[in-house]
């Protein structure tokens, strides 16, 4: 299937399974000295994190140690922009082609409170088979994200049954260090994220 159809119609899956609610996000501005889509020098982001895998197993920051990984914190009930950015990040990997099984994708999940395992493993095949989803405790993902200066907060809306995550919305790219790399902005063309990462896969094979 083609991956933009494929992207459009997980993304009305989602706004049904979210129950057309609305997502007020915040769009923040990158931490001082993050060059956004380019290299990231001197940025005191990111860090060692225990987490728990869609599968139910732990997971840390070494499990992605030698591989590149675009990271993005979202959540299972998010109508629009979470499966947007999945599906931008999953087509970015698909440009790289061969170069993509270098990149890992992987979900954190700012709601774990309902993003269980069980509920990460339905929904992270939906949009590229090597997806990770992870999820925690409610100390673990507030630690992890503090580490990658990820701003959430719960959203009631007395309008809806369901309630709603306000959150950041950047993609990290992790060098095989595990150090940042790039960061990515809402919405950044996946042919960019692409052109990125190779970007720095050059700049490797060649220090």
């Amino acid at each position: 299937m083609n991956r933009k159809l494929h992207i459009a119609i997980v993304a009305l899956v989602v706004v049904v399974f979210a129950f057309g609610a609305w997502l007020n996000l915040r769009h923040d501005d990158p931490p001082e000295n993050a060059a956004v889509g380019g290299m990231v020098v001197n940025v005191d982001i990111g860090g060692p994190f225990e987490l728990t895998d869609h599968t139910g197993a732990q997971f840390t920051r070494d499990d992605l140690a030698g591989d590149y990984a675009l990271i993005y914190f979202g959540y299972t009930f998010c109508p629009d922009v979470c499966p947007t950015e999945l599906g931008l990040m999953a087509e970015a990997i698909d440009l790289l082609e061969g170069d993509g099984e270098r990149v890992r994708p992987v979900m954190i999940t700012i709601d774990p409170e309902r993003d269980t395992p069980d509920v990460l493993s339905e929904y992270v095949p939906l949009f590229h088979e090597r997806l990770v989803g992870l999820t925690g405790t409610e100390q673990e993902v507030r630690d992890v994200a503090t580490k990658y200066r990820v701003f959430y907060r719960r959203f009631e809306d007395p309008s809806y049954t369901y309630y709603l995550m306000d959150h950041t919305s950047f993609v990290y790219l992790l060098s095989p260090t595990g150090e940042i790399a790039s960061m990515f902005r809402y919405q950044t063309p996946p042919e960019e994220m692409a052109a990125t990462i190779r970007q720095h896969m050059r700049s490797q094979s060649k220090g």
